[in-house]
């Protein structure tokens, strides 16, 4: 088939729904069909790979650039090259529902009569500002429910955002829950002990502390504010950031915080494979792709309770506790602080998240579940 793909950015912006976007796309050419991606021309827009199209939209990202929270808004010239890809395509997939780029797709789907899958990937936020936290309620119950209801399939990633969606929403085909895939050919375990020491000597990190990692961008909803204190209550621990964005860890001024921004994904890997744990505080998200690299990586993954529930077929392999509440952070440092008492338990570990990430993530699985649905919805294309 001709797909059109939307999304608010490209994978070189760093976010985990882009990012996810990029490799689904890659399997699902691997499948035989042509994709042609519609996304925001603030970051480089992919290239090299055979039968990828990008569109790039020309976009202010003033809300992101100022605000902290990324909302692109794309030119009447740009809609009217979005309307000719639409016009050509045979189904237009949205990842997620609320961008300006992807509401103008489904407008304009509609208007063509194309087919729409929407692939839901988080629910509620719950910004620590009320007008943040009230706007993003108010646009999930108005122009959420409006694309969830008028595509033809939704498609989750985690079940805790089905679960929120589900009472909320009149879906005109029974709601699919999709996991992400996982590149287990690069994301994947140390060979040795040895090879671990030597990745932590020439990321200049000591083998004789532990080391915390967070990977994501630097933003209130991935839990940043948190990070910050529990970071100065355990100085003991090596803590590095991998990522980027307005709250860098840099300005903290802590000896024990390293960061390192916009990193290839070899970098990325070998910081997964020398980490201890990583660390993941964050609110409103569906099953972080981070959480999933890391584990195939072996290491195992702290993270909110909420987000633990996206995937209940990991069970105790994720370890995990409420981020809600003035109380969660004292729960989060004594956690944590009986985890740094005993790496044999987060060693034990290793092994095991390795193992059902192989054996349960896969981006071609992910893409057979796509095309399944895509045969379905739109069958004279196929």
């Amino acid at each position: 088939m001709k797909l059109l793909v939307v999304t608010h950015f490209y994978a070189s912006h760093g976010g985990g729904i882009e990012i996810v976007a990029d490799r689904l796309s890659h399997a699902l050419l691997q499948r035989g069909h042509e994709v042609e991606w519609a996304a925001s021309d603030v970051t480089p827009v992919p290239d090299g790979v055979a039968g990828l199209l990008p569109l790039p939209m020309a976009a202010s990202n003033f809300t992101e650039d100022r605000l902290g929270f990324p909302y692109p808004v794309w030119s009447p010239a740009s809609l009217r090259r979005l309307d000719e890809a639409v016009k050509a395509a045979d189904l237009v997939h949205l990842h997620d529902s609320l961008y300006f780029g992807n509401a103008a797709a489904f407008l304009l789907a509609r208007l063509r009569r194309k087919p729409v899958v929407i692939t839901q990937h988080i629910g509620d936020v719950a910004y620590e500002n009320r007008v943040l936290r009230a706007l993003f309620k108010t646009a999930n119950a108005t122009l959420g429910r409006r694309l969830l209801t008028g595509a033809e399939q939704v498609i989750f990633i985690a079940d805790h955002v089905r679960a929120f969606f589900e009472p909320r929403v009149q879906f005109s085909a029974p709601p699919l829950l999709i996991m992400n895939g996982v590149d287990t050919g690069h994301f994947h375990r140390a060979r040795s002990d040895a090879e671990r020491a030597s990745l932590r000597q020439a990321l200049g990190l000591a083998n004789d502390r532990p080391v915390f990692l967070f990977v994501g961008r630097f933003v209130e909803k991935k839990g940043l504010g948190m990070l910050r204190l529990l970071s100065a209550l355990l100085p003991e621990v090596q803590w590095v950031f991998a990522g980027w964005g307005a709250l860098n860890p840099v300005a903290w001024g802590l000896p024990q915080v390293r960061v390192f921004e916009r990193c290839s994904p070899t970098q990325l890997r070998d910081l997964y494979v020398a980490a201890d744990l990583l660390v993941l505080p964050s609110k409103g998200e569906g099953f972080p792709l981070v959480v999933q690299e890391a584990m195939a990586c072996g290491t195992p993954a702290f993270v909110a309770t909420e987000t633990a529930a996206g995937c209940p077929s990991v069970g105790p392999l994720l370890l995990h506790e409420s981020v809600k509440g003035s109380a969660s952070r004292d729960v989060w440092h004594r956690q944590l602080s009986e985890l740094v008492a005993s790496p044999a338990r987060l060693a034990a570990l290793r092994p095991k998240v390795a193992d059902f990430a192989l054996e349960n993530w896969s981006w071609s699985r992910a893409a057979t579940g796509y095309d399944e649905c895509y045969r379905r919805v739109a069958p004279w294309a196929a």
